[in-house]
């Protein structure tokens, strides 16, 4: 299968997202996709450059990240998934009011006119605040799948939620079959 993977500027779950798209290289094509925050800061996490560069070692291809780059997704039906891991709650919001102004969510907007799937691996500080909406808004649309998420730090982030990203290929299974692995919230 083709496979997009979008980043997403959720820096400090790279270390755990990485490993997930190399165990999917091993029996697909990945196409990575990094958000302009993930193709153009540096962090305490490691430099953009570091993870493009990790990125294109694991996928055997650069990552895309201008909207020129990933519009033809949907025209070239270049994907059978795209998977958005980590995704933050500014691009929740985008993808829940139909905004398409960056390349991963360009990549989501292209991909959806083929009816294909988007899993969402969520990692966001304020889920169980402002972006809750935006959850429930893409939990209710056609084609759109969560990777199972809970809190990650419940007395320090009380709205903090993260994706149990090691439940990316699971989730991605059940999704290709038009199916919402459960439970959602852990």
């Amino acid at each position: 299968m083709n496979i997009g993977f979008a980043l997403c500027g959720s820096f400090c779950t790279y270390s755990q997202v990485f490993p997930v798209m190399e165990q999917l290289a091993r029996q697909h094509k990945i196409i990575p996709i990094f958000s302009p925050a993930s193709y153009g800061t540096d962090t305490r996490f490691g430099t953009a450059q570091e993870h493009i560069r990790h990125a294109a070692e694991i996928c055997g291809i650069d990552p895309l990240y201008t909207l020129p780059q990933v519009e033809p997704i949907g025209p070239k039906k270049l994907l059978d998934a795209l998977v958005i891991a980590p995704c933050t709650g500014n691009t929740l919001a985008k993808l829940a009011h139909g905004i398409a102004d960056t390349s991963v969510t360009m990549a989501a907007k292209s991909h959806l006119r083929n009816g294909r799937p988007i899993l969402i691996a969520v990692s966001t500080n304020d889920a169980l605040a402002a972006a809750a909406e935006n959850i429930g808004k893409l939990l209710a649309r056609k084609y759109y799948y969560f990777v199972p998420f809970g809190q990650d730090d419940a007395q320090k982030k009380p709205t903090s939620m993260i994706s149990d990203f090691t439940r990316i290929p699971e989730a991605l299974e059940a999704a290709l079959e038009g199916r919402q692995l459960q439970p959602i919230l852990l």
